[in-house]
């Protein structure tokens, strides 16, 4: 008895942690229908749900639950609009290397507020080797950055601060590569 009831504890324990994983954000088995409507949605979020079953090989509802499923689950993390940047006047990226002599907890999360009140900031990453933060920044011109770098230097203390301005985009992309999905034990 004692050994079954260390069993169904192993078991609960697995089923707590698996759970907590996915609270926490880590990746969570897709079959192969759950992707080809991911691919549909990375490409238009637009599609009607009816024309994205059709493509699946499935009726409206149970698209449309499984939709709603993946973003209860925050497969899905939201819907947006991709924009022009150049029709509204951001078409200049700046990518910006930050490097600080601070490695705290406080700093980081006053450096993060810093950075989120800042529109122009659309992408900002910590990072390992050299360069200790990143920052993809969209203005209109050098001048619209100049006015953001003097800003942002007057909120937080830095170390150093790298702009390379890029000259032109090659690839750009919201979709993310679903082959490295896990595959559920349906599709296996």
């Amino acid at each position: 008895m004692a050994a079954l009831s260390d069993h169904l504890c192993v078991i609960a324990l697995i089923f707590c942690q698996s759970r907590n994983l996915i609270s926490q954000g880590a990746a969570i088995a897709l079959d192969k229908i759950d992707r080809k409507i991911l691919a549909l949605l990375q490409k238009d979020a637009t599609t009607p749900v009816a024309e994205i079953g059709r493509k699946v090989g499935l009726s409206t509802t149970p698209c449309w639950r499984r939709i709603q499923k993946m973003e209860e689950d925050g497969i899905i993390k939201g819907r947006v609009a991709v924009l022009d940047p150049t029709k509204i006047n951001a078409g200049v990226t700046v990518f910006v290397s930050i490097r600080t002599n601070e490695h705290n907890d406080a700093w980081m999360r006053k450096f993060a507020a810093v950075v989120e009140d800042f529109t122009e900031v659309v992408e900002f990453y910590r990072m390992s080797g050299e360069v200790d933060y990143l920052l993809r920044v969209v203005v209109p011109d050098i001048a619209a950055y100049d006015s953001f770098y003097k800003k942002l230097i007057s909120k937080i203390n830095l170390t150093d601060v790298s702009s390379s301005f890029a000259m032109g985009q090659i690839k750009y992309t919201t979709a993310l590569p679903l082959e490295f999905a896990i595959v559920s034990d349906d599709d296996k």
